[in-house]
């Protein structure tokens, strides 16, 4: 990946996409999360999503939903509907301590844990069988970079004053 230094003013030869580091990402996520996709759905019968939010239970304990959701990264209302999925596949258990209906726990049930601890090992095999092709020392540069580069987005989406996007109009 050659990293541009400027963009091509018109009229001047397009760069491919391949120079853009967030498209090469995302066909690497395309092609190594397929696999863990079909897991996810051919095996154990549940969503890409709902495997983030049980990995998020498994590892952090149990969560109001609007927590879950910010833990994982995802918009209320996508962790709402994948909750309830959840909850109906009896995966995820809804509590709610002393008796306060306001306040929800969310958590995983025996069988979202037997989901998780099955699951786990296969996706962490398929992470490591990508990493075996880096030495040490390229696979702790890799984790260093994707943690600043992690920090730097946050900290881009935090100023940026962009549009909300209108899909219906194929515009913004």
């Amino acid at each position: 990946m050659t990293l541009p230094t400027a963009v091509p003013a018109d009229g001047e030869g397009a760069r491919p996409l391949d120079d853009l580091l967030l498209y090469r990402l995302s066909r690497l996520l395309d092609v190594a999360g397929s696999m863990v996709i079909r897991l996810c759905e051919g095996r154990f019968g549940i969503t890409r999503r709902e495997w983030r939010l049980i990995a998020t239970l498994a590892s952090r304990g149990p969560m109001s939903s609007s927590q879950l959701a910010q833990q994982a990264q995802l918009d209320r209302a996508r962790t709402s509907k994948a909750v309830g999925s959840m909850v109906a596949k009896q995966l995820v258990s809804r509590t709610q301590p002393g008796g306060d209906r306001r306040h929800v726990l969310l958590g995983l049930t025996p069988a979202g844990r037997a989901v998780y601890d099955a699951l786990y090992p296969l996706a962490a095999a398929i992470n490591a069988e990508l990493l075996s092709t880096l030495t040490e020392a390229d696979a702790h540069t890799l984790d260093q970079a994707l943690a600043t580069m992690q920090r730097r987005a946050e900290q881009m989406v935090a100023r940026a004053e962009l549009p909300k996007a209108d899909r219906r109009r194929g515009r913004s």
